[in-house]
C-alpha cells in the first residue's frame, strides 16, 4: 500500500476544510446501549462537499437509516475543498478502527488523477456504493435560454461566452459538462463553486449563464417553478407532476446516447487495513440502511437510483471510471487549468484495454462480503 499522500492542497484550502468542518450533524438513536462489541462511541462520516448537495444528502440519509437500523450515533460533518482531497487527507490520517469514515462521491476518483493524493484506490480504501445519480443544466424561467439548441447556437457564436457553474474544477458536473460540451462541439466557461447546492445556487442567481449539477439538486426549484430544465444526463424524459420536462440530452445530440445514462456514485468509504470484522459490521449496516424504505423514497423523490455496490464489484467500479476520468480529463486538460496525470503515470490503461486489465496484477479483494 502506498502511504505517501502528496502535497497539493494549500494552506486556504485545508483552512476553509477545517472550518467547514466545523459544523457537525449528530444521528443518534437516544437509550441505546452500545454494549461490548463494535461501535463503542460514535462513528464520524466525513463529507467530502458542502452541506446540501447530492453527496451531503445520500450521506446524511444513509447515517440516519444506519442509525434507526443499529441504534448507532454517526456524526456527518463537511469538509470541502481541492474536489474531495481536503477530506481524503483527514480521513486517511486517522487510525484505521472505523471510527472515521469518508463520505464520497464517485470513488473519490478526481484526487489521484489531478495529483492531490497518490493513493491507490483499490489498495488504500474499501468502498460501499449505494446510489447514483444523472447531470443536469437548467436555467432561471426568465433565461433567453428556452432550449439545450439555444445554448449550442449560442455558444457556437460566441466560443467561450457562455459560462455554467460546476461543483468544482475536475470534480463530477464539471467533468460531465466537458462530456456534453464536447459531444455538442461547444467552447463554455466553467465557474467552480464548492458542491452542487452551490453550482445550483449560482445559476438561479445568475452569476452564471447555466446552473450545473445534478437532476436531484435541481428538480425541486423545477418543481417550483424556479428553473427550466435544458438537458439532463439520462436516457429518457423526466416529467414532473406539474408537467415541467427535464429533457434527456439524447433528444439534441444523438450520438451521445450510447454512453447514457452518466453520472456519479455516492460512497462509503473506509481504509483498506480496518479491521475485517469492523467492516462487516459498518458494511451490513450500510447495506441495510440502503435497503430501507426511508433510503428509497428519499432517492425516489429525487431523483437518485438504488444502486448498491460492495466488494470486489465496487473495486472493479472505483478502477474503470479512475480510467474514463483520466483519459477526458487529459483530452480536455486546457478546461481543468492544473496539471493532471496521464494514464501512464498511474499505471492505468485506456478505457477500451480496461477489461483485459482487470484485475491488475497484485489485486486481492477486499476483506468484505459481496
Amino acid at each position: 500500500m502506498t502511504d505517501k499522500i502528496k502535497t497539493g492542497i494549500s494552506r486556504r484550502e485545508l483552512l476553509a476544510g477545517a472550518a467547514a468542518g466545523a459544523a457537525v450533524f449528530q444521528i443518534s438513536m437516544p437509550g441505546t446501549a452500545y454494549g461490548q462489541s463494535f461501535p463503542e462511541r460514535p462513528l464520524n462520516v466525513v463529507v467530502m462537499y458542502g452541506a446540501g448537495g447530492g453527496t451531503d444528502t445520500i450521506m446524511r440519509k444513509i447515517a440516519d437509516e444506519m442509525a434507526k437500523a443499529k441504534g448507532w450515533t454517526i456524526n456527518v460533518q463537511n469538509k470541502p475543498g481541492a474536489v474531495g482531497a481536503v477530506a481524503t487527507q483527514f480521513v486517511h490520517g486517522q487510525k484505521p478502527d472505523g471510527y472515521t469514515v469518508l463520505g464520497g462521491a464517485n470513488y473519490n476518483k478526481f484526487v489521484r488523477v489531478m495529483g492531490h493524493v497518490e493513493l491507490i484506490p483499490w489498495e488504500e480504501w474499501v468502498f460501499f456504493q449505494a446510489a447514483s445519480a444523472i447531470a443536469s443544466w437548467s436555467v432561471p424561467v426568465d433565461s433567453p435560454f428556452k432550449t439545450f439548441d439555444d445554448v449550442v447556437a449560442a455558444a457556437k457564436a460566441d466560443p467561450g461566452s457562455i459560462s455554467i457553474s460546476t461543483s468544482g474544477t475536475g470534480g463530477l458536473w464539471h467533468e460531465l459538462a466537458m462530456i456534453v460540451g464536447s459531444f455538442a462541439d461547444i467552447e463554455l466557461k466553467y465557474v467552480p463553486y464548492k458542491g452542487g447546492k452551490a453550482a445550483t445556487l449560482a445559476g438561479l442567481q445568475g452569476e452564471t449563464d447555466i446552473a450545473g449539477g445534478g437532476v436531484h439538486e435541481h428538480v425541486d426549484l423545477v418543481r417550483a417553478g424556479e428553473l427550466r430544465c435544458l438537458q439532463q444526463t439520462g436516457t429518457k424524459d423526466i416529467t414532473l407532476e406539474n408537467g415541467a420536462v427535464m429533457p434527456t440530452v439524447g433528444n439534441f445530440l444523438p450520438d451521445i446516447k450510447p454512453f447514457l445514462p452518466i453520472g456519479g456514485t455516492y460512497n462509503f468509504i473506509m481504509k483498506r487495513d480496518t479491521p475485517p470484522e469492523v467492516l462487516a459490521e459498518v458494511q451490513d449496516a450500510f447495506v441495510a440502511a440502503a435497503n430501507s424504505e426511508g433510503f428509497k423514497e428519499m432517492i425516489d423523490n429525487k431523483f437518485f437510483e438504488l444502486d448498491i455496490r460492495t466488494g470486489e464489484e465496487a473495486d472493479k467500479t472505483a478502477a474503470k471510471l479512475e480510467v474514463i476520468t483520466v483519459d477526458t480529463f487529459n483530452k480536455f486538460a486546457d478546461q481543468i487549468g492544473a496539471p493532471v496525470k496521464s494514464a501512464a503515470d498511474l499505471g492505468l490503461p485506456a478505457p477500451s484495454d480496461f477489461e483485459s486489465w482487470w484485475p491488475p496484477e497484485g489485486y486481492t479483494p477486499p476483506p468484505t462480503k459481496g
